[in-house]
């Protein structure tokens, strides 16, 4: 998990930033990016791609990254710009503002899997990162815990759908709700089934 910034700190490079997205997936509410640089010589093997974590490791380990980070910045796009620009577009536009919104900012990024198109800093997409790449996978567990809390809080306001268990993700309990009480403000019009009505 250590070896990219490893590499990358051996070229020359200090400030070198992951960043990951949650939410590409679900049927409603926003996706969430996160971007993190972390200090020379934190380890901590605990971190892993989020989706390899429960949900008491993750919460833990986001108030740790918080703590031990030289910067953090979460970028948030909502359920309408997803409708509009598409989910990848809207994934990449949440990467670009937490990674701009890194204060110092990064003299490397590393993503997962789609390059973020950030001025002209140096940066490498790579497939699977968030289970590769330390920092990515750092940033998957800020992105996930930060769109979970926002989740549970549209689940106060719509709790007809179950937000909380399932966090809009196409469970059947989520998929009945819909079809009893159709969609509600936050569900993402144009991913199916809502873009076959």
């Amino acid at each position: 998990m250590y070896h990219e910034e490893e590499q990358l700190r051996q070229k020359g490079f200090k400030l070198i930033a992951g960043t990951d997205e949650a939410g590409r997936g679900p049927l409603a509410g926003p996706v969430v990016a996160a971007a993190i640089i972390l200090p020379e010589g934190y380890r901590n093997d605990s971190i892993k791609d989020s989706k390899q974590l429960t949900t008491l490791e993750r919460e833990q380990l986001f108030v740790e990254l918080k703590n031990v980070a030289l910067s953090y910045a979460l970028g948030v796009v909502g359920w309408k710009q997803i409708d509009v620009m598409g989910i990848l577009n809207a994934s990449k536009l949440a990467m670009r503002r937490a990674v701009l919104s890194l204060d110092p900012q990064p003299d490397f990024l590393i993503s997962d899997a789609v390059p973020v198109n950030v001025m002209e800093l140096p940066q490498k997409a790579m497939v699977k990162a968030d289970e590769k790449v330390f920092s990515v996978a750092a940033a998957s567990i800020l992105a996930k815990v930060h769109r979970d809390q926002l989740m549970l809080k549209y689940h106060k306001k719509y709790p007809e759908y179950g937000f909380a268990d399932h966090m809009g993700y196409a469970t059947k309990i989520h998929l009945e709700a819909i079809q009893k009480h159709g969609p509600c403000q936050i569900h993402r019009q144009s991913f199916s089934p809502f873009s076959k009505a």
